[in-house]
C-alpha cells in the first residue's frame, strides 16, 4: 500500500509538472511581445532624446548590423498660394545626420530619407501668407500652429510633436509620390481669430505665455486706426516685426515707409521712429523710384544686434541703432528671407535666401577684404559684410528662388537647414560649423563660384507653390497605447478560452 500511494504521488507531481510547463510555455509568447512593446518604447524614446533602458544598450552597439538606431524625425509644415496647408514629418537616419556614409557605397545601399504625410487643411480662402509655431515644452506632447492669409483670418491649429510610430492597427496608406501617409487624430483645428480688418503679413509666438507682453493698441487720431504712419499720412500696413531676445522691445517695418519703429511691450507704446538715410538706401541699391520699404527685420540670438532687408540688400544694426555692415549679393537679385546661424561659435553667421536659389552666409561682425578706404570713397559709407561660402544656387543645379527656410540644430556643430522653393520642391541640407573655420574670402570669387558648403540629405516635393514654411524636431513620445490595450485584451480572452 506504502508502495503504491508512493508512485501516485509521483504520478501527480509529474502531471502537476507537465501542466506547470504548459501554462509557461503558453505564457512565454505574451511576455514576449509585451517586452517587444517596452523595448519598441524605449528605442523611440531614445530617438526623442531621453533616457533608454537599458534593454536598449544592444541596439546602439550594432549600429550597422540588423537593428539600428531609430532616425531623427522632422516636421515640416509649408504654406502655399493653393491655400493649402501641408505637413509630413521626415525621418532622417541617423548615419546622414553624423556624416558617417561609406562614399563607396551604392547609391541603393546608402541610408535614404523616409518621408510621410501627416496633415493637408484646406486653411484659408486665399494664398496663405506666414507661419508661427509655439515654442516647444516637455510638458506636453503638442504645439499650436498659426497661419494667416489676405482672407483677414488667423486660424489655429494643434499639432502632435509625437513622430509617426509603426502601429499594425494603423498601417501607412501608400501615396503616388512614393511616400506614406499616416494620420494622427491630435492634429485638428482649434478655431479662427477675427479680430483683423486687413491682410495677415507675419506671425510670431515670442512665447507660451503671451500675457508676459503688452500689443500696440493704435489710436485713431483723425485718419484710418493704426500707428504706421506720420501725421497726415495713410498708414499701409505692416511687412515684418521682430520681438527682441528680452520680450521688451519690438521693432517693426512698414509698407511704403523709409523708416522702422521701435515699440515698448512693457508699456504697449510706440518708443520711437527712425528714418532710413539716403546713405542706407543708396547702400542697398534703393534708387530715386524705390520703395524704399523694409521687408524683413530679425534680431540676432544675444539681442546685440538685428538686421533689416530691403528688395536687393541687407543693412544689419547694431544696439544703439547705427549701420554696421551692409548685404549686397552679386550678381544682383531679390532677397526674401534670413535667418541667423544658431551656433555658439559663429553668433554673427546671417544665412540670407535669394531669388536665384542661393543661400548665402554672411559674417557681419567682419568686413569684406577687398574694401578698403580707396581714392574718392566716402569714410561714411556702410562696410560690406564678408562672404563666407552660398549653399545651392545654379552652382549646384538649382535656380528656382528660395521663398522661406527654416535651421534646426542637430548637435552643438551640425545643423539642418531645410529650403522651400516656389516649385513646391523642400530640400534637406546638412550643414557642419568645420566647413566654416579657416575658409577663404568668398566674396572675392565673381558671380555663382562662390564655396559651396552642405551636403544634400534630399529633397521632397508637395506639388503646390511654396510660400512660407516652418519645421521642428519631433520629441514627443508615439502613442502606444491602443496596441498594449488590445495586447491585454487578447490575454484575458486566452485565459477565459483555457479556462473554459
Amino acid at each position: 500500500m506504502a508502495k503504491r500511494k508512493r508512485e501516485t504521488d509521483g504520478t501527480g507531481a509529474a502531471k502537476a509538472l507537465k501542466s506547470s510547463r504548459r501554462e509557461d510555455s503558453a505564457s512565454a509568447p505574451k511576455k514576449a511581445a509585451s517586452k517587444e512593446v517596452a523595448i519598441r518604447n524605449s528605442k523611440e524614446g531614445a530617438a526623442n532624446g531621453k533616457a533608454v533602458a537599458d534593454g536598449t544598450k544592444a541596439a546602439d552597439s550594432t549600429l550597422h548590423a540588423g537593428e539600428t538606431v531609430s532616425p531623427t524625425t522632422i516636421q515640416v509644415i509649408t504654406g502655399s498660394y493653393e491655400r493649402v496647408l501641408h505637413g509630413f514629418a521626415a525621418a532622417i537616419p541617423q548615419r546622414l545626420v553624423t556624416g558617417q556614409v561609406d562614399i563607396s557605397a551604392t547609391d541603393t545601399d546608402k541610408p535614404k530619407v523616409d518621408f510621410t504625410d501627416t496633415f493637408l487643411f484646406n486653411a484659408h480662402a486665399s494664398a496663405i501668407r506666414c507661419l508661427a509655431i509655439s515654442p516647444l515644452s516637455d510638458e506636453t506632447s503638442k504645439v499650436t500652429l498659426a497661419t494667416g492669409s489676405t482672407d483677414e483670418r488667423i486660424n489655429l491649429y494643434s499639432i502632435s510633436t509625437a513622430p509617426p510610430a509603426d502601429s499594425k492597427l494603423k498601417p501607412k496608406l501608400p501615396s503616388l509620390h512614393g511616400g506614406s501617409i499616416t494620420e494622427n487624430p491630435k492634429n485638428k483645428e482649434l478655431g479662427s481669430l477675427l479680430h483683423h480688418s486687413s491682410n495677415i503679413t507675419a506671425l510670431y509666438f515670442p512665447t507660451r505665455t503671451l500675457s508676459t507682453i503688452k500689443a500696440p493698441i493704435p489710436k485713431p487720431q483723425g485718419r484710418p486706426s493704426g500707428d504706421t504712419a506720420g501725421p497726415g499720412e495713410v498708414p499701409s500696413g505692416i511687412n515684418d516685426f521682430a520681438v527682441h531676445p528680452s520680450m521688451k522691445l519690438m521693432v517693426s517695418v512698414g509698407k511704403g515707409e523709409k523708416c522702422m519703429r521701435l515699440w515698448n511691450l512693457v508699456t504697449g507704446k510706440k518708443a520711437g521712429v527712425l528714418n532710413f538715410g539716403r546713405d542706407i538706401l543708396t547702400a542697398v541699391g534703393e534708387g530715386r523710384f524705390g520703395s524704399g520699404e523694409g521687408r524683413r527685420v530679425i534680431w540676432d540670438k544675444d539681442g546685440e544686434e538685428f538686421a533689416v532687408a530691403f528688395e536687393r540688400g541687407v543693412v544689419v544694426f547694431s544696439i544703439d541703432s547705427k549701420p554696421k555692415a551692409k548685404i549686397t549679393p552679386l550678381p544682383r537679385t531679390k532677397i526674401h528671407q534670413m535667418h541667423y546661424l544658431p551656433a555658439e561659435s559663429h553668433p554673427a553667421m546671417l544665412l540670407v535666401s535669394t531669388e536665384d536659389g542661393r543661400i548665402l552666409l554672411y559674417d557681419t561682425n567682419s568686413t569684406s577684404t577687398n574694401e578698403t578706404l580707396e581714392a574718392g570713397k566716402s569714410k561714411d559709407e556702410i562696410p560690406s559684410s564678408r562672404l563666407v561660402a552660398q549653399i545651392g544656387g545654379p552652382a549646384a543645379g538649382m535656380s528656382g528662388r528660395v521663398k522661406d527656410f527654416e535651421i534646426l540644430a542637430l548637435s552643438q556643430f551640425s545643423f539642418l537647414v531645410i529650403t522651400g522653393s516656389s516649385d513646391g520642391t523642400v530640400r534637406f541640407w546638412s550643414l557642419n560649423v568645420d566647413e566654416l573655420k579657416d575658409s577663404a574670402d568668398a566674396s572675392k570669387a565673381k558671380g555663382f563660384t562662390a564655396l559651396q558648403v552642405g551636403n544634400l540629405l534630399a529633397s521632397y516635393s508637395t506639388g503646390t507653390r511654396i510660400t512660407c514654411l516652418k519645421a521642428f524636431a519631433m520629441t514627443g513620445k508615439p502613442d502606444e497605447e491602443e496596441e498594449v490595450v488590445v495586447a491585454e485584451k487578447d490575454n484575458v480572452s486566452s485565459s477565459e478560452d483555457e479556462s473554459d
